[in-house]
Formats: structure tokens, C-alpha cells, sequence
């Protein structure tokens, strides 16, 4: 897999219905522990909430959870983690907050709820494209500095940092895609040594997306 969705940050919504509100809350997270860490710093925000069901998914392992946190049986949990899949995204946890407002929603209306406030709070973080990348670092003379800018931003790499001395040393993150392309443009532009060196090699948010 050489993409993924995720959240782009966090995200919060607010839903009133029959007298109860509904406070969704969600960020990104890699790990169960993380998920776990937010999942209980917003009870503790809202400690005198009714409830606090909650979801979350991991990429790592394929991992996901749902809690209904008091609530009957499967109309909480459940539609928060299926708010997160159908928006297609991983590394993603999701808490809905629960104030009841007295008046009984009945399960099909706790479902609509707690599903409608989770995919609000989605929409409102944004979503990032987790691309697989590359990072090189490569030294080069001033005179062809400016061809190597170039071939670069031909490649729509993103130069990261760059040094100057006697000789210039610049960091630059390409899609791993074009990882081949470059190395045979900086054989050619070095007459027969690429002058790279790989740094690392991970998923990297290269495009963000306004809404899921």
C-alpha cells in the first residue's frame, strides 16, 4: 500500500437533539495507546457527561474498536466506527460526547445521532493523504544548484532543508513512486554518480484534503 486516508487534525461538532446535546470530538492517532490517552482525556474534560462512546481505528494490524460506554447495546459504538470506514480513513479515534436532555430518543434515533455527530466532527478535521516517500540528502557544487532546484521541483519533491559551505547539502521528500525517476535524472545531471543518499523511508502527509 503505497497511500492511506487519515484525519488532517482535529475535529469537533455539535449536535442538538430532543433536549440532548451531542459533542463530537476526533484527531489522528497511530497507536491503541494513543487512541486510548484521547479517549480518556475527553472523559475527563466532560466527567459529568451522560456518556462518552467512542471508536477508533488503527492501520497498524488492522485494528479497530468500538465502545457504547453505557449507552444500549450497538447504537453508539458501532455507528462511530462505521462513520470512520465509510469515510475511508485509518489511524483515526472518534469520542461523541453524550449530555441527555430527558427525552428518549429511541435506538434509531441514537444510531442517527451518534453517527451524524461523528461524521460531522470528520468532515470538520479534514482529511490527509498519507503518501509513501522517500527522504535523500545530496551535496552538490554551486554551479549546478540550480539545475538540481530544478530537476527537484520538476519532480514536485519538497526540499526540507538546505545547507551552504563550501559546497551546498539539501534535504529534499519525494513520492517513493518517483524515486527511480529522480535517481536517473541525478545520474545524468552528475554525469554518472547520483549524489544521493537515503535517509529514510515512511508515509508522509503530502496533499491535504478539505473534507472527507
Amino acid at each position: 500500500m503505497n497511500e492511506y486516508l487519515t484525519l488532517a487534525g482535529l475535529g469537533e461538532s455539535l449536535l442538538i437533539e430532543k433536549k440532548s446535546k451531542f459533542i463530537g470530538n476526533c484527531v489522528p492517532v497511530s497507536t491503541k495507546e494513543g487512541a486510548l490517552e484521547f479517549i480518556a482525556g475527553i472523559k475527563a474534560k466532560y466527567k459529568d457527561a451522560s456518556c462518552n462512546p467512542n471508536a477508533y481505528y488503527i492501520r497498524e494490524g488492522n485494528y479497530n474498536h468500538s465502545s457504547d460506554d453505557g449507552e444500549p447495546k450497538g447504537t453508539a459504538g458501532i455507528p462511530i466506527l462505521d462513520a470512520i470506514q465509510k469515510a475511508g480513513l485509518v489511524d483515526a479515534v472518534v469520542v461523541v460526547t453524550r449530555y441527555y436532555g430527558g427525552v428518549p430518543l429511541g435506538a434509531g434515533g441514537l444510531v442517527r445521532a451518534f453517527s451524524n455527530t461523528a461524521s460531522s466532527a470528520l468532515r470538520n478535521a479534514g482529511t490527509a493523504v498519507m503518501t509513501l516517500c522517500v527522504t535523500y540528502e545530496m551535496t552538490v557544487n554551486y554551479p549546478l544548484y540550480d539545475q538540481l532546484v530544478k530537476l527537484l521541483e520538476g519532480l514536485e519533491a519538497k526540499i526540507t532543508d538546505t545547507s551552504f559551505t563550501d559546497r551546498v547539502v539539501l534535504r529534499c521528500i519525494l513520492v517513493k513512486k518517483k524515486e527511480k525517476e529522480m535517481l536517473r535524472m541525478l545520474t545524468e545531471l552528475f554525469r554518472g554518480n547520483s549524489n544521493a543518499t537515503l535517509i529514510s523511508e515512511e508515509f508522509y502527509p503530502f496533499e491535504l484534503i478539505t473534507g472527507v
